[in-house]
C-alpha cells in the first residue's frame, strides 16, 4: 500500500479546496460535492518536512529571523541536481508565493499603462495581476494541434511588436501540463530579445515531470539573454506546501534585483514567515524519495482518468506531460459551459474548474486535479460519468 493511498479528511480545516466550495460555486450547501478543482494535493507533505516544522515549533520562540546559508544552498543544490542548472546564491530573491512574485515583477520592472503579453489558455493570475496593477494585457492564444497546444510564432512576434514590455511564460504549461521543448523556448527567447521584451517565467510546476520528461529552465538555455529573464519557482506545488507560502525568484541581473528589492521595501515585504525556510530546506534536502513515489502514483491516476473518461462519447482527455492537472475537452458534446457545470455539480456532485477561467480559449474544456488517492480518483470518475449518463 502506498503512502498516497491514505485518505486524509480535510473538511472543516479551513481548506480552500474543501471548505470554500459554497462561495466558489455559488451553492447553498456543497457538503456532498467532491472537490477536484484548485491545485493543491490531498496528500500529506513529506514526513521530513513535517518533522522539521514540528522541531521548529517545539523551540517556542518565533521572533524575527533571516534566511540562512543552508537554505540558499539547498536551492542551489536542488536546481543543480534536479535540472542540471547552476545558479548563484546572490541571484535568489524570496517572496511569499509565485503570484506575489509575478506582481512584484510587474510593479518593479514595468510602468502603469505598459503592455504585458500572455498566451492563453493560461493560469488566471496572468490576466488579473497585470490588470490589477494598471497594465494592459495583450493575449496571443495558443494554437491547438494534434491534441496539444503550440505557439504561432508569427502571431507571437506581431504581438511583441505592439510595444510590449514583458511576456509572462508558463513553463511547464498550466492548465495543459505541456513541457515546452528546447526549440520552442529558444524561439521565445530570440523573439523577446529582438523586441527587447523582458520574460517572467513561472516555473512552479518544474519538478512535477511525468514519465521521464525533463524540465528545461528558460534561463539555463538563454546564453547572453539570461539577464532579461526572471524565473519564479517554489517547493509549494511540488511538496504540497501552498499554505506555508514560500517562493523565490532567480534574477541574474543585479539592476533588476535592486529594483525588486526596492518594491519589497516600499510595501514592507521581503521577509518570509519563520516556518517557510524550514519547510523549503527540509523538502529540498530530504524530499526526493517522496517526490519520486508521488510522480509514479500520479501517472497511474492520469492514465486511469484518460482511459475511463474517453469511454464517454464526445470526451477527450489531453494527457499532461507534467503537473497533476488534467485538461478535459468536451467540445464534441455541444453543451454550453453553464450546462456542463450544472450537470457536474447537481447530478455528478463533482467540483471541477470551467475552462473559461483560463481565458476564452478554454471554452469547451474542464480542469481536473488528480493529486488524491486512487480511491478518490475512481469516485471522481464515476461522478463524472453520472453527470453525462444521459
Amino acid at each position: 500500500m502506498s503512502i498516497f493511498d491514505q485518505t486524509i479528511k480535510r473538511r472543516h480545516t479551513n481548506s480552500l479546496k474543501w471548505d470554500a466550495m459554497e462561495k466558489v460555486y455559488g451553492l447553498q450547501d456543497a457538503s456532498d460535492i467532491l472537490p477536484m478543482w484548485v491545485a493543491d494535493m490531498d496528500f500529506a507533505a513529506p514526513a521530513a518536512v513535517t518533522k522539521a516544522l514540528q522541531q521548529h515549533a517545539a523551540h517556542t520562540v518565533f521572533g524575527y529571523s533571516f534566511i540562512g546559508e543552508e537554505t540558499l544552498q539547498s536551492i542551489v543544490d536542488w536546481q543543480n541536481t534536479r535540472h542540471d542548472w547552476q545558479i548563484q546564491k546572490d541571484a535568489i530573491l524570496f517572496c511569499s508565493g509565485v503570484v506575489a512574485a509575478l506582481a512584484n515583477c510587474i510593479v518593479a520592472l514595468t510602468e502603469p499603462g505598459d503592455k504585458i503579453l500572455i498566451s492563453s489558455p493560461v493560469y488566471p493570475p496572468f490576466f488579473t495581476i497585470p490588470k490589477s496593477n494598471a497594465r494592459e494585457v495583450v493575449s496571443c492564444p495558443f494554437v491547438e494541434k494534434d491534441g496539444t497546444f503550440t505557439y504561432d510564432f508569427e502571431a507571437f512576434e506581431q504581438a511583441l511588436a505592439q510595444n510590449v514590455k514583458a511576456y509572462i511564460l508558463c513553463n511547464p504549461h498550466n492548465p495543459g501540463g505541456y513541457v515546452w521543448d528546447e526549440a520552442t523556448l529558444k524561439e521565445i527567447i530570440r523573439l523577446c530579445a529582438k523586441h527587447d521584451v523582458m520574460i517572467i517565467s513561472d516555473e512552479i510546476h518544474a519538478d512535477l515531470m511525468l514519465n521521464g520528461e525533463q524540465h528545461i529552465p528558460l534561463a539555463k538555455i538563454a546564453g547572453d539573454e539570461m539577464d532579461r529573464i526572471i524565473t519564479c519557482m517554489a517547493p509549494t506545488k511540488t511538496f504540497n506546501l501552498a499554505g506555508i507560502q514560500v517562493s523565490y525568484m532567480i534574477v541574474t541581473d543585479k539592476k533588476k534585483r535592486l529594483q525588486l528589492e526596492a518594491v519589497n521595501m516600499a510595501s514592507g515585504q521581503g521577509l518570509l514567515n519563520a516556518f517557510a525556510p524550514v519547510a523549503l530546506h527540509a523538502a529540498y534536502t530530504e524530499g526526493s524519495p517522496w517526490l519520486e513515489e508521488l510522480l509514479s502514483y500520479i501517472s497511474v491516476n492520469i492514465n486511469y482518468v484518460k482511459t475511463e473518461l474517453e469511454k464517454i462519447p464526445g470526451i477527450r482527455v489531453m494527457k499532461p506531460q507534467s503537473t497533476y492537472l488534467i485538461w478535459i475537452d468536451y467540445r464534441q458534446l455541444a453543451l454550453e459551459e453553464k450546462e456542463v457545470m450544472k450537470r457536474l455539480l447537481e447530478i455528478g456532485k463533482l467540483g471541477l474548474e470551467p475552462g473559461t477561467k483560463y481565458g476564452e480559449e478554454g471554452r469547451g474544456f474542464l480542469r481536473m486535479n488528480v493529486a488524491c488517492s486512487f480511491e478518490t480518483v475512481q469516485d471522481g470518475v464515476e461522478r463524472f460519468k453520472k453527470a453525462f449518463a444521459k
